[in-house]
């Protein structure tokens, strides 16, 4: 199959979607696929991958909220595109407008939609969850799913990484909504990296001892990753036992979140991590993650968390919740600082008197391709083509 993927949510400078856009190259060449991935750049070109990869880059204007990314403004452009890589299937990865540009293309193509985003989960919920149940949410926000049952009935199926996520686009009228679950780079992500060194350095960066708690919290620095709730219930936690947070990621929000913390030195907001093995390191070197962002659609920090043999903290909604059901990790009420709180002083309490427990099996991304290439498979007719 020659698989075309708009995904408007790429951006060279990393973060989940670069990484799962680069394992796809890679899984679609070794299944014998040819993978050509459309993203918002700088200006139009064309990069080769590898064999039968290419990311194509249709220029396009900054998002003004975060300038390391762009946005879809060309749907000419973007249908131009289409037609000369002649797709057997097409893949859009937003449900904003590049969906529904991609609804409108007129070929005779299979399409589908890969919700890598929750924008209800990530803004209405967060916004009026304090006043409001989902369903009066809901409610008040049905154009947004009018939206997404008209993108539902445009293409022939809506794909989605975590089963909560699944279930609630169901509940909303959408019927070609189907789970594949993600999973981590092979290979990559494993307890075996631990370094006590290197956590007793991270400890003390915290002005902490090897006797405190370690916690990892890693990500882009946006409102709605909650990372203020998060530095607050390891502040109040830190009250009660010897707890340090460190944070890795980048964003708008950073120097807030440096204030927030308040000067303590047990909360250290530092840089995002880059090399993939360091980050492994750092992270199967920690005692546990720390998530307070209920909009994830699958949570790939999370999974990276649970194959090095971390406990995961998440919260009880979204797609983080799927990796912090299983013992020792923690499911906490959603926005919730004091809940959050005390399932971090839970997982403390048991990192003092462990219980032996068999490591969990964790997915692979090479899992998740075979998967949504088989799917694919049933809608897909292929022909041979002209590059």
């Amino acid at each position: 199959m020659r698989i075309v993927d708009v995904c408007a949510f790429y951006t060279p400078h990393g973060g989940g979607v670069k990484t799962y856009v680069d394992r796809k190259f890679a899984a679609a060449a070794a299944a014998g696929h040819e993978m050509i991935v459309i993203a918002p750049g700088e200006r139009d070109g064309v990069e080769i991958r590898g064999p039968g990869a290419r990311l194509v880059t249709l220029a396009s204007p900054q998002l003004l909220l975060d300038r390391r990314y762009r946005y879809f403004a060309d749907e000419i452009a973007l249908h131009r595109t289409l037609d000369a890589w002649r797709p057997d299937l097409v893949e859009a990865s937003s449900p904003w407008s590049s969906a529904s540009m991609v609804a409108r293309w007129s070929a005779s193509v299979p399409r589908s939609l890969v919700m890598h985003a929750d924008p209800l989960s990530a803004y209405a919920y967060r916004w009026f969850g304090g006043v409001a149940d989902i369903a009066t949410i809901d409610r008040g926000f049905d154009r947004f799913w009018q939206h997404l049952r008209r993108l539902d009935r445009a293409f022939d199926c809506v794909v989605s990484a975590s089963p909560n996520l699944t279930a609630r686009l169901a509940a909303g009228g959408l019927r070609g909504a189907t789970t594949v679950a993600m999973g981590v780079e092979p290979g990559i992500f494993s307890p075996a990296h631990r370094d006590p060194a290197l956590r007793a350095r991270l400890l003390a960066l915290c002005g902490l001892g090897p006797e405190a708690t370690l916690l990892l919290g890693a990500g882009r620095y946006s409102s709605e990753k909650r990372w203020t709730m998060v530095i607050d219930a390891a502040l109040s936690a830190g009250a009660r036992t010897p707890t340090g947070l460190l944070l890795v990621g980048d964003g708008r929000i950073r120097r807030a979140l440096v204030a927030r913390a308040g000067g303590s030195p047990h909360i250290v907001v530092g840089a995002p991590i880059r090399d993939r093995g360091a980050l492994a390191t750092t992270m199967a070197s920690c005692d546990a993650l720390v998530h307070g962002c209920e909009a994830e659609t699958f949570c790939m920090v999370a999974a990276e968390a649970r194959a090095s043999g971390l406990p995961v903290i998440a919260p009880d909604r979204g797609g983080a919740a799927d990796h912090a059901g299983a013992a020792p990790g923690r499911r906490y009420r959603a926005a919730d600082p004091i809940a959050l709180r005390d399932a971090i002083l839970a997982v403390a309490a048991e990192r003092r008197d462990p219980v032996p427990r068999a490591l969990p099996r964790v997915r692979t991304m090479d899992e998740h391709f075979e998967q949504l290439f088989g799917l694919y498979a049933g809608f897909a007719v292929p022909r041979r083509k002209a590059a």
